[in-house]
């Protein structure tokens, strides 16, 4: 049976520690551990096996796919969805023989609003992944990554742009173009792209 808090959901087969600050309407699934000092904004859902390190930033809305550690170090913005089995890492230059304990070792990762991170994609710690980015299945990421940009491959490279909806962007002579699911339009200007009005 699941435990309830706030109208919460907590697969009772889940583990939540004490001092975690989890949002109306949240659904934890089974075997997922979640650890002291984590916020979990509202409407999240985490799939079976994830793992919430601890003092980590989840906004709201966010879907976490199964077998996803979102390690101390790593925030995510609202409306993030990490794909299944994907990786996020938090230390540059791990050594079990010179271990690197605590958060003064950890590297930060920023996942900005909307960005989606694809199925066994890999996150090298220490970048930003831009707004409505999107992280090809597979890529692995070892530097920032701009708003709305389209990235595959190892190591990740930009090969397009999306929209905020997730629409390829087809851009014209002037640099702009126009989603139909968003209904809104953007402009490419020096391998950046914004919305416009």
């Amino acid at each position: 049976m699941a435990i309830s808090d706030k109208n919460c959901y907590i697969n009772p087969h889940a583990v939540v520690d004490d001092n975690v600050d989890i949002g109306e309407g949240t659904k934890i699934w089974h075997f997922t551990h979640v650890q002291s000092g984590a916020k979990i904004g509202k409407k999240c859902i985490l799939g079976q096996n994830v793992n919430v390190g601890n003092n980590v930033r989840i906004g709201s809305f966010c879907k976490i796919q199964n077998n996803v550690s979102i390690y101390e170090g790593v925030e995510l913005e609202d409306y993030v969805f990490c794909g299944p089995s994907m990786v996020f890492t938090n230390i540059l230059n791990p050594r079990c023989k010179y271990p690197q304990v605590g958060s003064q070792f950890y590297v930060k990762t920023l996942v900005k609003e909307g960005a989606s991170l694809g199925a066994n994609c890999t996150i090298v710690c220490g970048h930003t992944i831009g707004r409505h980015a999107m992280i090809g299945a597979g890529a692995v990421v070892t530097k920032d990554v701009p708003d709305f940009a389209l990235v595959v491959g190892n190591p990740g490279r930009i090969v397009g742009w999306m929209s905020e909806a997730g629409q390829r962007l087809n851009f014209d002579k002037e640099g702009q173009a126009y989603c139909e699911r968003s209904k809104k339009k953007y402009q490419l200007k020096n391998n950046f792209v914004m919305e416009i009005e």
